[in-house]
């Protein structure tokens, strides 16, 4: 790959003693002087064309939020995907394809009390008689008379009912209406001093989705003036600011609409929505932003304007900025390609987001712009704002301050990598948690209603553990050997350490008939009520499928009901082993655990891979050996640096109040590795645009120091103004979005910031003016660098030396 320079200039006089030419005479006639003039030649008809896109894509964005799906957690073939499938199938009674537990609390009245009975049946009766719910069973306080059974439906503080209700509804289906039914609930009731909540997996994701469009909305709304304002300090010009944010935005509508056409085929995560729009923002731009400002620094070599003057600007700019743009789009694609390594629903729909997003980001730069560019022509430089930079005294400054850092490379190479390494501390401490009930602010009705199923019926409560034993045939018609393994099974995890207790049909069916408890499922019909639907919630109406929840004394995610998990699953396979039982372990925490394992799992292999990946990009980009390991080891620090301050913020507490951030003591278990391959990506991009530029004056100078210098001075403002614009749009969703989007947002803008500073200003200079002429070594090939003919280098130690002997061992003076 042969990036050419994309500078933006930088000063002249005695520190560029045999600068590289910095435009070609003539734009040959190539790909891009075709596609320039291809593009001049249509730019009407191709507008039309641009605009007609938008508009579809626009109308099938809207459809995206009702598509997205709140699954995708479960590990393929894990025991807790087993147990919820089964669950969903057998037909359980207060169960369905959707289940949602109503939650309500009356804050007038009391149980005993009429009015508390006839409210609360009020309330219910609202839920099972909404149309767009389709309630076929319900169990629970409504449902049961016998005291003694609807006390494990009454809350601590007399006040708290309990039902389950099963719905017909599809799990995407219930997403998109839930949130609908439960405002149409709080409209309702709450005036009347009546709390009425509907707890589910699809209630939580609903209301998620419903969080992350108004985050969505509410972070465009903070960025989009962010960053025209930024854009108008870089350009200093409202046509190419508004070009610049055109762009942009065009092809985060693009990819929207995409995904919504793949998302009626495959399912994708709600929080494909806000990371996408987030990278596609942050790409889109950036790319823009190359291709306006070489574009304007094109027409200016120009001279007076003409059509055939801003066809051949346009056409050096697709051959320079055009290809810088191609390769980073490239990099990103390849980078987060490594993420369909995870065997996770929700992990390869974000990939697939990236993807789809950056590829729309690189098509639009280059093959829509150039039509705006065309349009535009020399009018890109109107509205001025302010006087133009001046931009040999900037370009003197950044050179100055590289000079400076190179002057004391060990210092301030200490400085640096000591500051990441301690801002990295904290990742050692690291723990992440799957998204639950706490990622949606307190105030949400579903989070309320986790939060006093929790109070009111014990911490374990609202997530247990659910074990789902099923056989060949009607569990009362299995041998006596394999009932007294079930219900030793059932007692055995009733005494394990930790268990508050065990919901059951085991219970109610002992009271029954203590010797042989099962029998009594072959007249269950002839039971009382309350025992009849006692035994429908717990046991399949086919008979062949029994379900044991498991209550813990912690939440789901805590380490005391994961080590509780372990132990349940090892009970579970003693009776698996006897071969009569099939049993499979799921619940909330079950699921955590093994999409955790799953994404622990395929860690190492997604690193592997994309730095294998990205070290074969730039040994070919730079045809130096030791460079791309440089920058894989900076950008390793770069990401660890961003661990600990997430760590110390999300999960100490540090600042997060101060920041209005909501803290929850864990990271999103996907964040760490979505950071990773989001960082390497961007922090790369930024690494070729820079050495692209040094290398190419090396290779005409041989001054490694100088050539430093300058490559700084041409791409760093540049460089700057790209990672201000990343930092804007990321912050923004930081501060708009919920727990994971803050998570994500905030530690990406984290990263692009030190990536920007300590590691473009110190680290990157200091170690290559350490490594000197090592940084363009690559075995089996003779210095390519004409340094024996360099007139006057500035720096004595990179004084022009003979062309290097190349051994084994590396490259050394004749």
């Amino acid at each position: 790959m042969n990036l050419r320079n994309d500078s933006v200039g930088g000063p002249a006089g005695p520190d560029r003693p045999t600068a590289p030419p910095r435009r070609e005479g003539h734009p040959g006639s190539g790909l891009p002087t075709r596609l320039s003039r291809l593009t001049g030649r249509h730019r009407w008809p191709l507008a039309a064309v641009w605009l007609l896109l938008l508009l579809i894509a626009g109308v099938q964005a809207f459809s995206l939020p009702g598509l997205l799906s709140g699954g995708g957690w479960y590990a393929a073939g894990s025991g807790s995907a087993e147990a919820a499938e089964r669950l969903a199938d057998d037909g359980f009674e207060g169960r369905g394809a959707t289940s949602v537990t109503v939650v309500v609390t009356d804050h007038r009245h009391r149980a005993g009390e009429p009015a508390f009975e006839e409210r609360v049946g009020e309330a219910v009766g609202a839920v099972l008689r909404d149309g767009e719910l389709r309630a076929s069973e319900s169990y629970g306080w409504t449902t049961l008379t016998d005291t003694a059974t609807r006390g494990a439906f009454l809350g601590e503080d007399g006040r708290t009912a309990l039902v389950r209700v099963g719905s017909d509804l599809d799990d995407g289906t219930a997403r998109r209406v839930l949130p609908d039914i439960q405002e149409r609930l709080d409209d309702r009731f709450g005036p009347d001093g009546l709390d009425v909540s509907l707890v589910s997996q699809a209630a939580l994701w609903g209301e998620v989705n419903h969080l992350s469009e108004r985050g969505l909305i509410l972070a465009k709304a903070v960025t989009l003036p962010v960053i025209l304002l930024v854009l108008l300090l870089i350009f200093r010009s409202v046509a190419a600011a508004l070009a610049t944010l055109l762009v942009g935005v065009t092809a985060v509508v693009f990819a929207f609409g995409l995904l919504a056409v793949i998302a009626r085929q495959v399912e994708l995560s709600v929080f494909v929505q806000s990371a996408a729009a987030m990278l596609g923002l942050g790409v889109g731009v950036d790319y823009s932003l190359f291709m306006i400002m070489r574009f304007k620094d094109e027409l200016r070599a120009e001279g007076s304007p003409s059509r055939e003057g801003t066809e051949r600007a346009l056409a050096r700019t697709l051959r320079t900025s055009g290809e810088t743009v191609l390769a980073s789009g490239l990099t990103i694609v390849a980078a987060m390609s490594t993420l369909f390594l995870v065997d996770l629903g929700v992990i390869r729909s974000m990939a697939l987001g990236a993807v789809v997003v950056v590829a729309l980001a690189v098509l639009t730069s280059v093959l829509l712009l150039p039509v705006l560019l065309h349009l535009l022509g020399p009018r890109i430089e109107w509205g001025r704002v302010g006087r133009p930079r001046d931009g040999a005294r900037r370009g003197e400054r950044w050179t100055r301050v590289t000079r400076g850092v190179m002057a004391r490379p060990v210092l301030f190479l200490a400085v640096g990598v000591g500051a990441m390494l301690v801002l990295a501390l904290p990742a050692l401490r690291l723990e992440t948690f799957t998204p639950d009930a706490r990622v949606v602010p307190a105030d949400t009705a579903v989070r309320q209603g986790y939060d006093t199923a929790r109070d009111e019926f014990g911490v374990g409560s609202a997530a247990p553990l659910q074990v789902v034993v099923s056989a060949p045939e009607p569990a009362h018609g299995m041998p006596a050997r394999a009932t007294t393994e079930l219900l030793d099974l059932h007692d055995a995890l009733g005494d394990l350490p930790g268990v508050v207790r065990v919901d059951s049909a085991v219970a109610t069916l002992r009271a029954v008939n203590p010797q042989d408890p099962l029998a009594v499922l072959a007249a269950a019909g002839t039971l009382p009520d309350d025992a009849r639907r006692t035994v429908g919630h717990f046991v399949s109406t086919d008979r062949t499928t029994l379900l044991f929840d498991v209550v813990g004394n912690d939440t789901a995610s805590s380490e005391s009901v994961q080590r509780l998990l372990e132990e349940v699953r090892a009970e579970a396979a003693v009776l698996a082993a006897s071969g009569d039982w099939r049993v499979s372990v799921g619940g909330e925490t079950a699921e955590g655990v093994d999409a955790n394992k799953v994404i622990e799992d395929a860690l190492v292999p997604v690193i592997a891979t994309m730095l294998a990946v990205i070290y074969l990009l730039l040994l070919l980009t730079f045809r130096s050996l030791f460079l791309p390991l440089k920058a894989i080891a900076i950008n390793l620090l770069s990401v660890s640096a961003t661990y600990g301050v997430l760590v110390l913020i999300f999960q100490d507490g540090r600042l997060s109040g101060l920041l209005g951030l909501d803290v929850d003591g864990r990271l999103t278990n996907f964040v760490p590795v979505l950071l990773v391959t989001l960082l390497f990506s961007l922090s790369t991009d930024y690494e070729v645009f820079l050495l692209s530029r040094v290398r190419e004056d090396y290779l005409a100078t041989g001054d490694n120091t100088g050539s430093v210098a300058r490559g700084m001075a041409d791409t760093m403002p540049l460089i700057s103004g790209a990672a201000v614009l990343m930092v804007a749009v990321f912050s923004a969703f930081a501060f708009t979005g919920i727990i994971p989007i803050q998570q994500l947002g905030l530690g990406m803008a984290l990263a692009i910031a030190l990536d920007a500073t300590v590691v473009r200003l110190l680290i990157v200079p200091a170690s290559m003016r350490l490594m000197s002429r090592w940084n363009w070594w690559l075995p089996g090939r003779r210095h390519d660098g004409p340094a024996a003919r360099a007139v006057g280098p500035h720096d004595p130690a990179d004084a022009p030396q003979p062309a290097p002997t190349v051994t084994a061992k590396g490259p050394h003076p004749s």
